[in-house]
């Protein structure tokens, strides 16, 4: 195989139906890494009567303790560190504050009648779950008689609200969210398909009916009756919702089948998406490990050689190659440094074809000539739709082509690496354009805006890259897919990362009106650690299960 790239610099939740979970809680306001002390918090003006500097000094070392979480030592700034370290940890606990931040206000530090010196602050508190919780407050500081400063001790620096007759306390709501479904109506829930998990919440949120809720509100220390709310999290939940499901255009057999292929990574970290070639709509999508980051759609990737799908069209458009014309396959190529393809391989007199199935770097980037500066980029843009802003129905990374700085870069442009970014979602979409001509943005749920705008692939590109998508299989770097029935193409790619990691794996194919792609982080080449992957999947869906 001959695709190896120009490497590039690479809670508490509450009770459901409707009941509230409360916290009480004595103070409010956490104060997080927004700055550093050695950052500082910004200017403060200062004339020949401005602040003393060791007070602004002191004033920025007890925010940037208290914002890093270091509450003793942001205790002992004050003029009463036991109440001051009480306070300021009741506060974090009881509020489920998490990495808040604290700016203190351009300008004038001012001076009050009571002799200290103000330094006033917005405070951004976000609340575990719910959101940021944003107000301004004041931060006094009062000489001391070593000639020294320290925080004047006062719980309305903590929020100016709070005070010996009235605290903060948090509120939280939440009601049974709508039932996710796929296409036909089958009940998708995270113990089945683990990576949906982390999806099915925000879809069923979007639908109006579920999602967390809460308040920040101000209560009287006596009554615990409420003063006012301060923040209020969340939005008014749709009467009724709950009882309509959220249907999605997902497939639980493919989706099931897509968990189950994502084995063969081995461990390693991946990611897959399926879907239909006719109109964008996602089959499966899958991650490994199935918790926490969505690789699959959000995921930043060079997409190595499965990008000379797009290279190869921009070429067969403009007439600048046709599949069997000689491209010569040599071992090495130097644009302002060294190329090679993997194991360093060549193929003297090879056809382009024989380029495309044995995904020669060089002779790729040997027809860089063919393209003007940007082109690569422009028909990504225009007929795949890539780096247009998809609504898919879930947060997605769309691509980016950026247009070469140099020759090296767009010699790497040329292969899938430089700045070339996608992801299996955006290759899936590459791969069901390539092969039917036609761009059609990617779908989780129904009814999505769509502001793309694409012209068609003419008839004639179409038919020579399936040609060669199915000569890559049957003669080339895909054979891993050889043995499956029905008409598959595809194509593999490997993609470098950094000198101290391994290339990633990637292949992305079709049949019938599926469209595949997977990348395997660290998976050396792509028909090693991504083909079994595709292979897994097929397998486990016959040719005629494909949706029509």
């Amino acid at each position: 195989m001959s695709d190896s790239p120009h490497p590039t610099s690479r809670r508490r939740r509450g009770p459901r139906n409707g009941v509230r979970a409360v916290a009480a809680v004595g103070v409010v306001l956490a104060i997080a890494a927004g700055g550093s002390y050695a950052a500082g918090f910004g200017p403060f003006a200062r004339g020949d009567d401005g602040p003393d500097p060791a007070a602004v000094e002191e004033a920025r070392a007890f925010l940037a303790d208290w914002a890093a979480g270091r509450l003793p030592s942001a205790a002992d700034r004050t003029t009463e560190p036991g109440k001051a370290r009480e306070v300021l940890q009741s506060f974090t606990a009881g509020l489920d504050i998490e990495k808040p931040e604290l700016t203190a206000a351009d300008g004038r530090a001012k001076g009050a009648e009571d002799g200290t010196l103000g330094v006033p602050f917005t405070a951004r508190m976000p609340v575990t779950g719910l959101g940021t919780w944003t107000y301004e407050s004041e931060l006094p500081l009062r000489e001391q008689e070593d000639g020294g400063w320290k925080v004047d001790w006062r719980l309305s620096l903590v929020h100016p609200r709070l005070s010996d007759t009235e605290k903060f306390r948090l509120e939280r709501e939440e009601t049974t969210p709508p039932k996710v479904t796929d296409r036909a109506g089958t009940s998708l829930v995270g113990a089945d398909y683990p990576s949906l998990a982390p999806l099915l919440g925000r879809l069923a949120g979007d639908a109006g009916g579920g999602g967390p809720r809460g308040a920040v509100e101000l209560v009287d220390r006596t009554s615990g009756e409420t003063v006012r709310t301060e923040a209020s999290f969340g939005r008014k939940p749709d009467p009724g919702a709950a009882d309509r499901p959220v249907r999605t255009t997902l497939d639980a057999t493919w989706q099931s089948a897509a968990e189950k292929a994502l084995t063969e990574a081995d461990g390693k970290n991946a990611a897959l998406v399926a879907l239909r070639v006719d109109n964008g709509e996602v089959l499966a999508l899958a991650n490994s490990p199935s918790s926490g980051f969505n690789r699959a759609a959000s995921g930043t990737y060079a997409p190595g050689s499965t990008w000379k799908i797009v290279t190869s069209g921009a070429l067969l458009l403009k007439g600048a190659v046709a599949p069997d014309d000689v491209v010569d396959c040599p071992k090495y190529l130097t644009v302002g440094k060294e190329f090679h393809n993997v194991e360093t391989s060549e193929h003297p007199g090879a056809t382009f074809r024989k380029d495309f199935t044995e995904s020669c770097n060089t002779a790729f980037i040997g027809l860089r000539g063919k393209l003007d500066d940007g082109e690569l980029g422009k028909v990504a843009r225009t007929y795949f739709g890539v780096g247009q802003e998809w609504h898919v129905g879930i947060p997605t990374y769309d691509g980016s082509v950026p247009g070469p700085k140099d020759e090296t870069e767009k010699a790497a442009s040329m292969i899938g690496q430089g700045r070339v970014q996608a992801n299996p979602l955006i290759m899936a979409s590459v791969t069901a354009t390539a092969v039917s001509g036609e761009f059609h943005q990617p779908s989780v749920t129904a009814g999505n805006e769509d502001a793309t705008r694409t012209e068609p692939l003419p008839g004639e590109v179409v038919t020579r890259l399936r040609e060669l998508m199915r000569a890559t299989v049957t003669d080339g770097t895909a054979r891993v897919l050889a043995d499956l029935p029905g008409e598959v193409g595809a194509k593999t790619g490997t993609a470098e990362v950094s000198d101290d990691q391994d290339n990633n794996g990637w292949l992305v194919a079709h049949r019938g009106n599926v469209a595949v792609a997977v990348v395997v982080e660290e998976g050396v080449t792509g028909g090693g650690s991504a083909g079994p992957v595709v292979h897994s999947l097929l397998s486990a869906v016959p040719e005629d299960a494909d949706p029509s």
